[in-house]
This record gives C-alpha cells, sequence and structure tokens, in this order.
C-alpha cells in the first residue's frame, strides 16, 4: 500500500491503522478489498472527508491520498510529507509536529 498525505491546516488529529486492505482511520474501516488489480474507486464513492483523491490498485499495490491534518506547530515533514510506501500492518506511524514552545513563566501540565 502506498499512502500520500495532502496536507490542510487543521487542528484536527489523524490516526491510521491498516489491516491489510483495510484502512482504520479515527476508529471508521474503510475495506479496499473489492479494489481489483487495474481498478479506480473513485473519490465520490468514498463517504468519508479524509480521502483527498481516488484509490487506484496497480498489481497488488493499493494508492491512496489522505487529507493530512497540520496543526499549528507543523514540522517540515508534514508540511512536505513523502508518500508512505509498503506500509506494514499496524499503526501508521505519521510525521509528527515540531515541539510546542514553553513560554518562561508558565506552567505545564
Amino acid at each position: 500500500m502506498i499512502i500520500k498525505l495532502s496536507p490542510i491546516r487543521s487542528d484536527e488529529e489523524l490516526s491510521i491503522i491498516k489491516q491489510g486492505a483495510t484502512l482504520i482511520l479515527n476508529g471508521e474501516s474503510f475495506d479496499f478489498t473489492n479494489v481489483g488489480a487495474g481498478d479506480t474507486l473513485p473519490l465520490e464513492a468514498i463517504t468519508s472527508t479524509w480521502f483527498a483523491d481516488a484509490v487506484t490498485r496497480t498489481g497488488d499495490t493499493l494508492e491512496l491520498t489522505l487529507r493530512f491534518p497540520l496543526p499549528a506547530n507543523f514540522s517540515p515533514e508534514q508540511a512536505f510529507p513523502v508518500p508512505l510506501l509498503n506500509v506494514p500492518d499496524g499503526v501508521v506511524q505519521l510525521p509528527q509536529p515540531l515541539p510546542v514552545p514553553v513560554v518562561a513563566g508558565e506552567v505545564t501540565q
């Protein structure tokens, strides 16, 4: 599976778990098992705002693009993400934001 990330400034959070041809986005499951080799599932057929483009399968490889929310302290790796190639099953590791600066005299919890 190839996951491309399309950055968009947002305070939303995205968690991704991959299980074979299924992605679980923030707890919602999307099964792409029936997308066959050479097939394209149009964006309009996917009932989620997390997807930014159609899902395609070339040979055994699924390829998709997800909206990627950028927090206020986004990192260069988040702003200009590289495609995630050969994504293994499990929690998908996404680029992380920059540390939040601590203001002198501010109490942190």
